[in-house]
């Protein structure tokens, strides 16, 4: 049986309402810092820390292993972060995840930036700094190395990436944080 905490977006609006289960004994952990969109959904055991922030349409379902989200990372409108029985879902710090990926039972270490609409399947790691291109398919069990581009379906490793990319990861991370800051402080409709 799960709880369902339904929160009313800025001005009541009732056509964007944001879900927040409990699964059973686990509730989600929300860092006070994180922004959650009004019509995102978090279910069971899902922790978000410090200026994290989870966008529009997004789900993150901790039924069966665990989510965590680290600091300052965002994942964008219309995703869907999974886990299986053996594996969670965990993402590093100052990580983008774009528009409508998927990330099922994976890893994703700091400062990566993964493509819109790219699937990482269960068990695969990404590497610190590293790209995902956009639609990119890494399948089960891939070990991507740090600072690697993968492009492809099925993804494979076509460069490595110089470590100033890693930076410039870091930076767009940043820029997701002060996005979230604005729509947090934003004043009610």
């Amino acid at each position: 049986m799960t709880d369902c905490i339904i929160a009313n977006p800025p001005g009541g609006a009732y056509h964007s309402l944001m879900a927040i289960e409990k699964f059973y004994e686990h509730t989600p952990s929300i860092d006070p810092t994180a922004f959650i969109a009004a019509s995102a959904d978090l279910i069971g055991r899902v922790r978000i820390d410090k200026d994290a922030s989870i966008w529009y349409n997004t789900t993150l379902r901790g039924d069966i292993n665990s989510i965590t989200v680290g600091e300052g990372s965002n994942i964008q409108d219309n995703c869907c972060v999974h886990l299986a029985d053996d594996y969670g879902c965990h993402l590093g710090k100052y990580v983008t995840v774009g528009h409508s990926v998927t990330l099922h039972a994976c890893t994703v270490e700091d400062k990566c930036l993964i493509g819109m609409g790219a699937t990482v399947l269960d068990g695969a790691v990404i590497g610190l700094g590293s790209i995902v291109g956009a639609n990119a398919l890494v399948t089960k069990g891939t070990i991507v190395p740090p600072h690697s581009l993968v492009l492809g379906s099925p993804a494979k490793v076509v460069k490595t990436l110089d470590e100033s990319v890693e930076q410039a990861n870091y930076d767009h991370a940043c820029k997701y944080i002060r996005v979230a800051k604005l729509f947090r402080e934003r004043p009610e409709v």
